[in-house]
């Protein structure tokens, strides 16, 4: 049975301080009232380590929100994989659009960064989604494939196994229009299709495929209920404990 998880991105929020104090508020309120699903916190690089000390890393998995392209040298400014394994971290976000579009980071660039983390024994959320010009074009399921194709479905099964699938609309994060339940389902339907034609059905059955497209407490028990809906990668909503955990609840209705 594949793994039900709420993830949160907190992308570049948060100081130090406020940071460590929101970790320990998530992690408070998940040992009173256990999840019914995996939780985990995908922190700034500045944050890993002190909040790898706050969290009950059985109760709440800690992760970056992404990680370099090479393994170590002279790359001012960038954080390794085997960097952000020694912090405690257990997962990597990679391929989030932000960093696609905003840093120019290439099939081939999230690739390499891909076999770096799996190297250091990192799980991977791998992001994939298109933007609204190509939905309105209907070239969702094209783009999806080619953003898989490029970057991780070179993957031996065995390497699978630490691939989580997070599917984000770029027209839905942080524009306040969410793609409906149905439209969320469909999407993630086709990419576990994909999965299956690659790896088998049994493979397919097994990948957790997560819905990061301005998922809230309001419409995740909605989002959750579809049959191939497997969690959330969420942003503005994982900054504050208690609307993180009206998500991470939506689980147990």
């Amino acid at each position: 049975m594949r793994k039900k998880i709420v993830a949160g991105n907190w992308k570049m929020n948060m100081n130090l301080q406020d940071g460590i104090a929101l970790a320990n508020e998530i992690n408070e309120a998940m040992k009173a009232d256990r999840p019914n699903c995996e939780v985990v916190v995908c922190t700034p690089f500045i944050h890993l380590a002190k909040v790898a000390d706050v969290l009950d890393r059985n109760v709440v998995a800690l992760g970056a929100e992404n990680c370099a392209d090479k393994a170590k040298g002279a790359y001012t400014g960038e954080v390794s994989a085997e960097m952000v394994k020694s912090t405690g971290a257990q997962y990597v976000i990679l391929g989030h659009s932000e960093r696609r579009e905003y840093y120019g980071e290439t099939a081939e660039i999230l690739k390499e960064k891909v076999q770096l983390a799996l190297a250091n024994g990192l799980k991977i959320i791998f992001c994939c989604g298109e933007t609204l010009e190509e939905r309105e074009a209907n070239r969702q399921n094209e783009v999806v494939k080619a953003e898989l194709d490029g970057s991780v479905f070179n993957l031996t099964a065995e390497e699978w196994k630490n691939i989580v699938l997070a599917y984000e609309p770029i027209w839905a994060i942080g524009t306040g229009k969410t793609a409906t339940s149905d439209q969320a389902e469909e999407m993630l339907a086709y990419i576990r299709s994909i999965v299956a034609e690659k790896y088998g059905q049994a493979v397919a059955d097994e990948t957790s495929i997560l819905y990061g497209g301005s998922c809230k407490a309001s419409n995740a028990p909605e989002l959750f209920s579809k049959p191939n809906i497997d969690g959330g990668l969420i942003g503005g909503a994982s900054l504050k404990c208690a609307d993180f955990k009206g998500i991470i609840d939506a689980w147990k209705k």
